[in-house]
Parts: structure tokens; C-alpha cells; sequence
């Protein structure tokens, strides 16, 4: 029965290896992209706490300064002293330029309805952009995109291979093919006796260099499976459609959100700022990591401020507030536990897959398991390569053994 598992092993690892390899080192790239972007651009994110703030329609009116072009789309402000204030924003005259690339590898849950992952985040397309500003002095710091080359390429690779359409069907399959491999590998781990277990659950650093890269696919390979294939298992959902489907099938609910609630059009009333807008949201849920609120699109539509409780479980555990933008009333609220279980298990698969539901420590594995994950097609290859050889060299001494034999009978 082995043999059946080992050969599913190794020929879904032989024809997945490259594709799970890159999509391991890649996601253990982004694991840290906020921290790291952080720690190379300092002074976009962090400020000198001050004893008084600039107002936000005067940062808003300076971005909107930049380019005759430039539409803000949201104003993020954190709760956090030491914090800058994100203005996205977007040029009008590039997004025509390049009408129709924006959209083209949309999140599952835009298409959905699933507005909980998506409302808030306007202006984070291909030609969003981000003003940085300092909320005491008002003085603009820097303007950037979304995010910086490199990690773009890194999350291009991870999601799609920088091939959009082909190549997320390829991450995609590959990321099935992988969670059999981690299944078989299991199996083929498990040991016969107690003497073999505390073989493969500790590291031999002194055995050669064969016997520490057997240890390093095997050893490594079970403490870090079940973290892996919960990866794998959450990122099938930006790969299929049917995938993200399925969830609400197996749970009996649907993916549609309700509508959100309209302004009251008034003739000749101009939409509050986003100062009175942030005022009113805060006075409403105070204490929140943060405040993002989103320019409506629309005469009739809400301003939509999408915010982070103090006690929310998860970084995708956001609560919506609905305000008229003409008057200011709270129309309405969406958080967290109003959605249905099949809404909730789905926002819970991005802070499983990143590892961020268990905090930093969480993070630290995900990290750790990415790089271990990067490693196993190589040393897989070579644990199979030395097999090989020594199948080779037993059927050379049977065959030397049978001449031999056939020599001296004769």
C-alpha cells in the first residue's frame, strides 16, 4: 500500500514541484510585507506624536491639488498616536488610459457580493494610489502606490505566476496536487515503531549531509504539514469559483450581502467632509485600529466607513457603518456575526491563509513553514535521485552476483 502512496507522492510533487516551490517562497515574501515596507519607508507610517491635528479635508483638498485628475476615493485614519494618515486616491486620466486591465483578477468575493472584503479597499486597483500625511502638521510625506515593485511581483507570482488567467489555473491545480502530496507524505511519515518515531521527530545535524537532507524533508515535513495544508486548503478560494461556491453549498447560505442603505438625495445639499464623517464614526464605535472611509460613488449611495473593532477576532472581522452623506445619520451598521455562517468561515480563509488569525506567533509559523515548504520539492528530488542510485547498485551487484553464479555452474 506504501508504494501506491509513495508513487502519488512523487509524481504529483515531480509535476507541481516548481509551481509549489515558487508559491511557497513567494507567500513567505508577503508574510511580512507590511512590516518590511515599514521598516524601508519609516516615515510613511510612523510620526512624531504631536498636541494638536490638522484637518482632513485640508489633506483631502492637497491630494486632490496634485493632479487635475486625481478623484480620493478613501481616508484611512488609525487609532494609533505614532500613525499617518492613507489618502487613497486615483488618477482619473491614467484609469482611462488603461480602461479594462483594472478588474481582470478580481477578488472571488467582488464578484459576489461579499462587499465586507471589498468596500473600504476603493482605490486599491492597478492605478491606486496612497498620499501619506502627517495628521498633526497636515504636511504631505510621500505618495506611493499600492504597493511597492517588488512585493507587486511577489504577489503576482503567488496568486497567478504573472500569467493572469492560465496561470491561476496552474497555482491553482498545483496547490490541489499539493495538499495530496502533504496527505501521502503523512502516510509515508508514519512510523512502524517507537524506536523509527523518535527518528523522523528529531533533526540528526551530525549524520552527513544525506541523512540531513532526509531528515529536513522528513522531520521538517510533519511539524510543518497541518500548518501548510491549512494554507493550501484556504487558498484554493482565490484559484476556482467553485471552490469559493462551495462554502456556502456545504454550509445551506448565501453569498449575496444585503444591500447597503441609500442617502436621501437632497436638492442643492452639499455631502458632509470627511472630517465630520470620521467624528461621527468614531463617536459612534469608539476605540477602533482604525477608520476607512470611503467616498460614495453615487448621488444616492451610503458613505461607507469601514472599521476594526477593539475585539474583533481576525484582521478580516470588520465592521461597516452606513452614513447618509448628505446629513450624516447612521443608516446602518453590517459587522462580523450579522453575516451567516458561510460569510464568516469565508472572511476567516485570508487570515488563516496568512497566518495573521494567531497573531504574530501565527505569522512566524507561516513564515517558517513558506521557507520549509520552498525546500521540500528540492530535497524530495534529491532523496529520490539518491533512491535511484541505489536501486541502480543493487540491480548491478545482482546482476554481477548472477554471472558470477552462471560462471561458476557452468
Amino acid at each position: 500500500m506504501k508504494i501506491f502512496f509513495r508513487n502519488i507522492h512523487l509524481y504529483l510533487s515531480l509535476a507541481a514541484g516548481l509551481v509549489i516551490a515558487v508559491v511557497c517562497f513567494t507567500g513567505a515574501a508577503l508574510t511580512f510585507e507590511k512590516e518590511l515596507n515599514a521598516w524601508i519607508y519609516p516615515e510613511r507610517y510612523h510620526v512624531q506624536v504631536g498636541t494638536q491635528k490638522a484637518s482632513l479635508d485640508q489633506m483631502v483638498a492637497v491630494v486632490k491639488g496634485l493632479k487635475p485628475e486625481v478623484k480620493v476615493s478613501s481616508v484611512k485614519v488609525f487609532n494609533d498616536p505614532t500613525r499617518t494618515i492613507e489618502i487613497g486616491y486615483t488618477d482619473e486620466k491614467e484609469k482611462a488610459g488603461d480602461k479594462g486591465a483594472v478588474g481582470k483578477e478580481k477578488e472571488n468575493g467582488s464578484k459576489t457580493g461579499e462587499k465586507g472584503e471589498q468596500k473600504g479597499e476603493k482605490g486599491k486597483g492597478k492605478n491606486g494610489k496612497v498620499a501619506y500625511f502627517n495628521p498633526y502638521t497636515g504636511e504631505l510625506i510621500a505618495t506611493s502606490g499600492q504597493k511597492t515593485p517588488f512585493f507587486q511581483t511577489m504577489f503576482g507570482l503567488h496568486r497567478w505566476l504573472l500569467v493572469q488567467g492560465p496561470g491561476k489555473i496552474v497555482v491553482g491545480v498545483s496547490t490541489i496536487f499539493f495538499l495530496f502530496i502533504i496527505a501521502t507524505g503523512i502516510v509515508l511519515w508514519w512510523p512502524k515503531n517507537k524506536k523509527i518515531l523518535k527518528q523522523r521527530l528529531t533533526m540528526k545535524w551530525d549524520g552527513g549531509w544525506k541523512r540531513l537532507n532526509h531528515d529536513l524533508h522528513l522531520v521538517i515535513g510533519f511539524y510543518t504539514a497541518i500548518f501548510l495544508f491549512a494554507f493550501a486548503f484556504t487558498g484554493l478560494v482565490w484559484s476556482f469559483e467553485w471552490y469559493h461556491n462551495a462554502i456556502y453549498t456545504l454550509t445551506g447560505t448565501t453569498k449575496e450581502l444585503p444591500e447597503p442603505p441609500l442617502s436621501t438625495v437632497q436638492e442643492g445639499a452639499k455631502p458632509i467632509s470627511f472630517e465630520q464623517a470620521y467624528a461621527i464614526a468614531k463617536a459612534e464605535i469608539p476605540g477602533a485600529s482604525f477608520y476607512n472611509l470611503s467616498a460614495p460613488k453615487e448621488a444616492d449611495a451610503a458613505l461607507t466607513v469601514n472599521l476594526m473593532p477593539k475585539e474583533a477576532a481576525h484582521e478580516r472581522a470588520n465592521t461597516q457603518l452606513f452614513l447618509d452623506q448628505y446629513s450624516g445619520n447612521v443608516l446602518g451598521k453590517l459587522a462580523l456575526e450579522d453575516k451567516n455562517l458561510g460569510q464568516r468561515i469565508r472572511a476567516a480563509f485570508y487570515p488563516i491563509h496568512v497566518g495573521s488569525i494567531g497573531g504574530l506567533p501565527g505569522r512566524i509559523i507561516a513564515f517558517i513553514s513558506c521557507i520549509a515548504g520552498f525546500t521540500f520539492p528540492i530535497t524530495g528530488l534529491i532523496l529520490w535521485l539518491n533512491r535511484l542510485k541505489k536501486e541502480k547498485k543493487k540491480s548491478r551487484k545482482k546482476t554481477r552476483k548472477k554471472a558470477v553464479l552462471a560462471g561458476t555452474n557452468a
